[in-house]
């Protein structure tokens, strides 16, 4: 069966002080809780080694918000997956919204990527999703699709097994907007046929499919409950404690 999983996007945010204090107020939040979903923070490169140091991998797991498409050599800058695996990190975001807009990242780019997450024992979050225009000219659904299809269907079902899937409604991303709960179920009821097409349906049922788009404490619960939707990628509402515990409690 599918798990159920909040995972937190810090972006870049927080410096490692910083970032290793709000670890440990959710690790110590976990600590006295009984989570009906696995929780993930996903932080940026400079924290990961030494959060691995101070959570409980069993209640909290941890990831990256990207990785190169080179596995290693002259490419200053970049962090390879297996530098991510190195630091503990068991997940990795790949494919987000702002890493396509902004950095040009392409379906043939992250193929790339997400060979080296799996080759390296990540567990890949992997980011669909429409900009505005889209989503208003109908062809929201196709432009989804294409992303699956360019972006994964060149791995085995076994392979496909081992992703997770984030859907953002780029127009709800930072925006306050929000992608209503049935607007989220059709686009997840979707995705999921998608997948059915392809690797058949106990793949399609057995793929976590997150939400991803302004998620917060007060719309968390009517979100999570539509039959497709397996938890959220969280942006925002993960930069603090009290709210991402708030959605992860949604459950």
């Amino acid at each position: 069966m599918r798990k159920n999983i909040v995972a937190g996007n810090w972006k870049m945010n927080t410096t490692l002080p910083e970032g290793v204090k709000l670890a440990e107020q959710v690790n110590a939040a976990l600590a006295a809780a009984t989570p009906k979903c696995d929780v993930v923070i996903c932080v940026p490169f400079t924290h990961l080694a030494t959060i691995n140091q101070v959570i409980d991998k069993t209640k909290l797991g941890l990831g990256a918000e990207n990785c190169a498409d080179h596995k290693s050599g002259a490419y200053t800058g970049e962090v390879s997956a297996p530098m991510v695996a190195s630091t503990g990190a068991t997940y990795v975001i790949l494919g987000h919204s702002e890493r396509r807009q902004y950095y040009g990242e392409t379906s043939e780019t992250l193929r790339d990527k997400v060979r080296l997450a799996l080759d390296n024992g990540l567990a890949p979050i992997f980011c669909i999703g429409e900009v505005l225009e889209q989503r208003e000219d109908g062809s929201y659904l196709n432009v989804v699709k294409t992303q699956i299809e360019e972006g994964l269907f060149n791995l085995s079902a076994e392979e496909f097994g081992k992703i997770i899937l984030a859907y953002e409604p780029v127009w709800a991303i930072g925006t306050g907007k929000t992608a209503t709960a049935d607007q989220a179920e059709e686009m997840h009821a979707y995705i999921r046929q998608t997948i059915e097409s392809k690797y058949g349906k106990e793949v399609a049922d057995n793929t976590s499919i997150l939400y991803g788009g302004s998620c917060k404490p007060s719309n968390a619960k009517e979100i999570f409950s539509k039959p497709n939707v397996d938890g959220g990628l969280i942006g925002g509402a993960a930069l603090e404690c009290e709210s991402f515990m708030g959605i992860v409690n949604a459950f």
